[in-house]
């Protein structure tokens, strides 16, 4: 059955408790092998997924599974040190679900993280890629069923749904840390397999930079409910087909590790420029 406002609600409510009249600015969402970012927040809370009313719970590798709610850089944040993919069995609408109990909880920006495979063949592994859009052809999407329109309207524009202002700041903090910032449209494909070298070929000539298996529910959702987006891909490893050899998922958390200081400072030195407004 579809969640309704008061399942959203009731969640919400559940985390306010726990906050001790914190308010929450920024969900900052943690993919592949960036949890240890979440190691970085101040005098945190921590509420694992599990202990959340509606919430599904995380089973990917290296996803521990639960907010992390604290200072970072200045802002109050609301870390998901993990989340929740369609190819752990959940719906579009479980996978999105932490997005609305953020926004009913004050949250006015979402900046989400994922580790990628590079489509686009100019991309190495170690890349940051500042997406500037994506591309969703395989499953059904966060929206499909009754609207809730506490959240937002029945037919959600996406143009901007990843924000240029916070693009612009993204760019600006990039060049004060020195940090190499690609660009790109991210492709998102449903996993848990790696893709075939045809399929990455043909998202290639789609227009797909990178390609990953989670972030575009978590964005639609954001986008509906009025929230502004930021999102970073980590290119973890080339995607199939570019190079002569097969893909292994431990190749990802070792290059996600590597790239530990660069993707800190860079995520870091955004968040207080999310000011949930369009400039």
């Amino acid at each position: 059955m579809p969640f309704v406002y008061e399942d959203y609600a009731e969640s919400a409510e559940y985390i306010r408790r726990r906050l001790d009249g914190r308010r929450p600015e920024v969900l900052l969402i943690l993919g592949s092998g960036l949890g240890y970012l979440a190691e970085q927040v101040r005098e945190p809370v921590i509420i694992p997924y599990g202990e959340i009313p509606h919430f599904a719970v995380s089973t990917a590798p290296d996803h521990a599974g639960r907010f992390v709610i604290g200072n970072l850089a200045g802002r109050c944040v609301m870390v998901m040190q993990g989340r929740m993919h369609v190819y752990e069995g959940y719906t579009a609408e479980q996978t999105a679900y932490p997005v609305r109990v953020a926004r009913l909880l004050g949250v006015h920006s979402l900046l989400a993280t994922n580790a990628c495979g590079a489509i686009n063949t100019s991309y190495a592994v170690g890349d940051i890629v500042l997406l500037t859009d994506h591309i969703r052809l395989f499953d059904p999407d966060p929206l499909i069923g009754p609207n809730i329109p506490e959240f937002g309207p029945r037919f959600c524009d996406m143009t901007y749904a990843y924000t240029p202002a916070y693009r612009d700041a993204a760019r600006r903090a990039a060049a004060r840390e020195g940090i190499v910032l690609r660009e790109g449209v991210y492709f998102y494909f449903t996993g848990p397999q790696f893709e075939t070298p045809a399929e990455i070929h043909a998202a290639r000539a789609l227009g797909g930079d990178v390609a990953g298996m989670s972030t575009v529910a978590e964005v639609i959702a954001a986008a509906h409910c009025g929230m502004k987006v930021l999102g970073f891909s980590l290119v973890t490893n080339m995607a199939a087909g570019v190079l002569e050899q097969k893909l292994d998922g431990a190749e990802v958390t070792a290059a996600a590790e590597a790239a530990a200081g660069r993707f800190s400072a860079l995520v870091t030195g955004c968040l207080p420029l999310l000011d949930g407004k369009d400039r």
